[in-house]
């Protein structure tokens, strides 16, 4: 049962064996696309693929990091041959590192006494390397699979992608100065590219989710009794919907924007999937 959108065209999902993109895979599979699964973790791309061809749909499962240009150029070489090559593309992937993460959320003087202050990070103690590790995961991880699969989709005159972006992309969350700083660039990088595109006819944009559990932010959110966090209830505090999202609540926002038939003059957009967070102040 397919929707004639997508029936019998290839989409390549990143980040695949992810809880978000795991879901948007199924969905497009769902819906009649043959979808590749990108990611690095062969074993959990092979149990979405499987989940997949149980209920009828095509999938192939290819560990590849999106920061290598030499194993995306291979996967795309692989994905051509056995699935067609690609019509939509949906990024993912993305990460942070604790290292990269503040541990306090304003500037206190221990982070730059001598004598230090044990577990402390601040933003003057934060490991640069691993700052960088974030940037580009998130940022080159967006950027180079758009460069190959992208060619691909402008050799044959049509195609979409959709990225993703985060609240982060809108307000500098606390603690977390890399990876907003890195989805910031993916909303700009994405408006980019949909003009560049354009002509190719190509379409381009991008979702921020707010915040949806996973396996990294249930950790944050939730305690091990299951119950809210200081931060976790402060977010939903900040939440008109007054929940966490679901990787359901993202699957009709992400599809109607890889839709040509229903949003074939939509480019260059960032759409918020958030419950209302950036509508409110909390005050």
């Amino acid at each position: 049962m397919g929707n004639a959108g997508f029936q019998d065209q290839t989409a390549v999902v990143t980040g695949a064996g992810g809880t978000l993109c795991s879901a948007v895979a199924k969905e497009l599979a769902r819906l009649g696309a043959k979808v590749a699964l990108l990611g690095r973790s062969f074993d959990k791309l092979a149990s979405v693929a499987a989940d997949i061809r149980a209920t009828g749909g095509a999938a192939l499962p290819i560990a590849a990091d999106v920061t290598d240009v030499e194993a995306l150029t291979a996967a795309c070489k692989a994905i051509s041959e056995k699935l067609g090559p690609c019509e939509l593309l949906v990024n993912g992937a993305g990460g942070n590192q604790m290292q990269a993460v503040t541990t306090i959320t304003e500037f206190a003087p221990e982070e730059i006494s001598p004598l230090g202050a044990e577990g402390l990070r601040g933003f003057f103690n934060l490991d640069l390397d691993r700052f960088l590790d974030v940037l580009r995961v998130n940022l080159m991880g967006t950027v180079i699979p758009c460069q190959i699969f992208g060619r691909e989709m402008a050799r044959q005159g049509r195609g979409a992608i959709v990225n993703f972006a985060s609240m982060n992309s809108y307000r500098p969350l606390s603690r977390v100065p890399a990876y907003g700083m890195a989805k910031a660039g993916v909303v700009n990088f994405t408006q980019w590219l949909a003009a560049y595109l354009a002509p190719a006819g190509v379409r381009v944009n991008a979702v921020a989710p707010g915040f949806f559990l996973n396996d990294r932010s249930r950790k944050i959110l939730l305690d091990e009794a299951g119950n809210r966090t200081a931060r976790g209830q402060n977010v939903i505090g900040h939440t008109p919907l007054r929940r966490f999202g679901e990787p359901d609540d993202l699957l009709g926002c992400v599809c109607w924007l890889l839709d040509d038939q229903r949003s074939g003059f939509v480019t260059g957009i960032t759409v918020p999937v958030d419950g209302g967070f950036l509508a409110s102040s909390g005050v």
